[in-house]
């Protein structure tokens, strides 16, 4: 018997004014959690029940239970780790997404998700300034849109090669030689650990952490092996950008494939004061960003593009017949390591078609201007220090010495005002802050940089 509306209705009406509570509370509650997890396990765990629970019920117990351990991501004041906050649009989006409950896996089997998701597709591909004809796959997040890119890259390397991975494998071909900046990501370590091609080597970087080109050259110049060359698009502590015009023209000099990861920062592109940042960005070979950092979707979404849909298809397409052409649109399964997934792209759609291009420029614009008006007003306490260029979305604090930096950080955090991260870089320890959230307003910006002020102030 299908589902009927009223066996839904209670437990969704519950939920809706636990999603409400918990939206009108992120403007006043701390952003750190009350909670541990093992006083939260005590509460949701035990025994499994011997019976049902009414669903409504068990919406109940879930939100009440899990409250005093719910980190205030979506809040304002949130700049840890880089973490973007959730649209309206894309938040309801997410709900039908999941009411509809569609696999999004073939174009005629699920038409709605997957035209809505194309269309999601060409927005981003247009404001990204990056080639019409690229295949989008909507993943997880950057970690696994580097693993599809560079899945991609593996397929075209060794082909060109002569040797066909898809029907031999790996072992006894060639090694692929992958080139990665010194600061890199480590998701793209962990990319290509997933795909057998084992430890990168790594090219030297400056002191924003920028991929060095004359090093570039020179590690390119020392072999003839099937190469990859990863850049990067925002570094995760400085917010700094490869020098990619240069870095891909070079790379393609020596018969290179180009993976650029830009998690957070290739939506640098979508901004006409910032798209000097990636200028070049279109010659790579494949790009990897998320949408629940910059753009402001919930988790997760990341997107994997591809500027040749061959090689993407041969590395994840399932049926023989598609190795004899790669034209048209093709399934969304042929474009991530998923076959079962979420309409991921719903959401996506969602915040661009609110948003718009201005919108979405304004967006991109806001970040950084609060990351500036943030490093700015810290830069004012005493014994601050802000240890690297402000150009996008990031900003990193010393406070003198590690042990002073890791104090202060520690009582950010315990105030719970905002949340900024400790890390390290550089070679020092620093109070990372990541700008990631459209709600971001003035008012998070000062009481932010108070809280700071009160933690340096207390020694």
């Amino acid at each position: 018997m299908t589902a009927r509306w009223p066996t839904f209705a209670p437990a969704l009406d519950r939920a809706t004014h636990h999603a409400r509570e918990w939206l009108m509370s992120l403007a006043e509650r701390p952003v750190h959690p009350s909670a541990r997890p093992d006083e939260l396990a005590a509460v949701l765990g035990g025994p499994l029940l011997d019976g049902p629970t009414a669903p409504e019920t068990v919406v109940d117990e879930l939100a009440t239970g899990i409250e005093p351990g719910l980190v205030g991501m979506p809040s304002g004041r949130f700049f840890g780790w880089v973490i973007g906050g959730t649209h309206p649009a894309a938040l309801a989006a997410d709900w039908l997404t999941g009411a509809w409950d569609q696999n999004a896996a073939m174009r005629h089997s699920m038409p709605g998700v997957v035209a809505v998701e194309d269309a999601a597709a060409a927005w981003a591909l247009d404001l990204l300034g990056l080639p019409p004809g690229a295949d989008v796959g909507f993943v997880t997040g950057a970690t696994m849109a580097n693993f599809t890119g560079l899945a991609a890259a593996r397929q075209h390397v060794l082909t060109e090669a002569g040797w066909d991975v898809t029907r031999d494998g790996l072992a006894g071909g060639p090694r692929v030689r992958v080139l990665v900046g010194a600061e890199r990501h480590e998701t793209l370590d962990l990319a290509l650990r997933y795909l057998g091609l084992g430890t990168p080597t790594a090219v030297a970087a400056d002191d924003q952490g920028r991929l060095v080109v004359d090093d570039l050259q020179r590690a390119l110049a020392e072999g003839k092996a099937p190469t990859i060359v990863c850049l990067q698009a925002g570094n995760l502590h400085s917010g700094a950008f490869d020098p990619l015009a240069d870095a891909i023209e070079l790379a393609h000099r020596h018969g290179a494939w180009v993976h650029i990861d830009g998690a957070f920062g290739l939506w640098a592109a979508a901004s006409p004061r910032l798209r000097h940042l990636v200028a070049g960005l279109e010659r790579a070979d494949s790009w990897a960003t998320d949408a629940h950092k910059t753009l402001n979707v919930p988790y997760d979404c990341g997107l994997a593009i591809v500027s040749r849909p061959e090689p993407l298809r041969r590395a994840f397409g399932m049926r023989a017949e598609y190795f004899a052409t790669f034209s048209g649109p093709g399934d969304p399964l042929e474009k991530v390591p998923e076959l079962s997934r979420r309409a991921r792209g719903v959401p996506v759609w969602a915040v661009l078609r609110s948003l718009g291009r201005s919108g979405v420029e304004d967006l991109v614009d806001g970040l950084v201007a609060n990351a500036r008006a943030i490093a700015d007003g810290i830069a004012t306490i005493d014994g601050a220090e802000i240890v690297n260029d402000v150009v996008f979305t990031q900003v990193c604090v010393a406070f003198g010495s590690d042990e002073r930096t890791r104090a202060v950080t520690a009582r950010v955090l315990a105030d719970g005002v905002t949340w900024m991260s400790g890390s390290r870089w550089q070679g020092r320890d620093v109070l990372r802050v990541s700008v990631s959230n459209w709600s971001t307003d003035a008012e998070d910006v000062a009481r932010s940089v108070d809280a700071v002020r009160r933690a340096a102030s207390t020694d």
